[in-house]
């Protein structure tokens, strides 16, 4: 009797898996069926808002700050690209305003207690936002402006092999009936809040599953692996890839760096790291949408960020020493800090009204 109850409590937490990863694909296709249903009314709204590329930008940008998270942002993004309602640079920009603005989320999550707090307790609220959100700039910016210019090139090799793996034609998509019915059944419009709310209960659940693993484990098997930077990137790039959640793999080691128990070199890295990595749930929406040109533009910016981060990473020493000095002039004058706050919503919206 107890082997069978140690068996079921051993079988619970891979059921779990496999029924929210079920649920995420299931709540993917149903956006992107519900998004093909809704063109002509996202047509109209989209055309008012995005006239450009670079309004699709602050768009997502925004939209990352209204949402709280970037990867449902991307994911509304690749199911509007596939239903032919963006063009494919606005979706390399708008994934990239979606990495943009979940940086920044980071940030207002610390200066919540601005107004009533002193000024040591904004720099300790606000540090590890601060030191994301400059990581994450630092990268994506390069990336966006190499990408951008990249991608024609990326657009013809996508092209390409667009005829390629079209031999699976005959073969039944029991997923896209299933999703069709609940759009035939509940509208379009009831249907595609019903893809956001699964999508969002599948991230809960997932952070959920995670919260239950030892994350002191974690951290005495690799908080010496730190002190290397290269294998503190590449634990960050795979820990993240491995979770698809930023929030567990930064959860590891933000304890132990407001602690002072990591320095701010040496957790630069697993960040850049943890950046990287968090684009691999958005690859994963890409395939399920069954989208050639999406994937192509996700696995560019993927390894746009792996290269960039490296080359960040040659450089380390100067690296590191110029982002603590930006950090650290950011949070020492209170000028500089609100300037900081204001421009996380004036840019954005200048990109949408231009």
């Amino acid at each position: 009797m107890r082997e069978r109850l140690s068996g079921g409590t051993s079988l619970r937490p891979l059921l779990q898996v496999l029924l929210t990863v079920a649920l995420f694909l299931f709540a993917i296709r149903l956006l992107g069926s519900a998004t093909d249903a809704l063109t002509p009314f996202l047509r109209r709204t989209l055309e008012r808002v995005v006239v450009g590329d670079w309004s699709a930008l602050g768009l997502s940008w925004l939209a990352t700050y209204a949402l709280a998270n970037g990867s449902l942002v991307a994911a509304l993004s690749l199911s509007l690209f596939s239903a032919d309602l963006v063009a494919p640079s606005q979706l390399f920009l708008m994934v990239v305003g979606s990495r943009l603005g979940a940086a920044a989320v980071v940030v207002f999550i610390g200066a919540v207690d601005y107004v009533n707090a002193e000024l040591d307790t904004l720099r300790e609220s606000t540090r590890l936002g601060l030191l994301t959100f400059l990581l994450t700039h630092s990268v994506y910016v390069p990336a966006l402006v190499v990408g951008y210019l990249a991608l024609p090139i990326v657009r013809s090799v996508s092209g390409a092999e667009t005829s390629v793996p079209d031999a699976a034609v005959g073969t039944p998509d029991l997923l896209s009936d299933l999703t069709d019915s609940v759009v035939e059944l509940f509208g379009p419009g009831l249907a595609f809040l019903l893809a956001f709310g699964c999508i969002l209960l599948s991230l809960k659940l997932f952070d959920r599953l995670l919260a239950s693993v030892d994350q002191e484990r974690l951290r005495r098997r690799y908080i010496r692996d730190l002190n290397d930077r290269w294998v503190s990137f590449g634990i960050g790039l795979l820990l993240t890839a491995a979770t698809t959640s930023v929030a567990f793999s930064l959860g590891v080691v933000v304890p132990l760096y407001n602690r002072g128990h990591i320095k701010r070199a040496e957790i630069m890295p697993f960040v850049l790291g943890a950046n990287v990595g968090t684009l691999v749930d958005t690859l994963v929406v890409a395939v399920a949408l069954e989208t050639p040109t999406g994937i192509a533009i996700v696995t560019t910016l993927l390894a746009l960020g792996l290269v960039i981060s490296v080359l960040l990473l040659l450089a380390y020493p100067t690296y590191s020493r110029v982002v603590g000095a930006v950090q650290n002039e950011i949070l020492a004058d209170r000028r500089y800090f609100v300037g900081f706050l204001l421009s996380l919503v004036l840019i954005p919206l200048g990109l949408v009204l231009l």
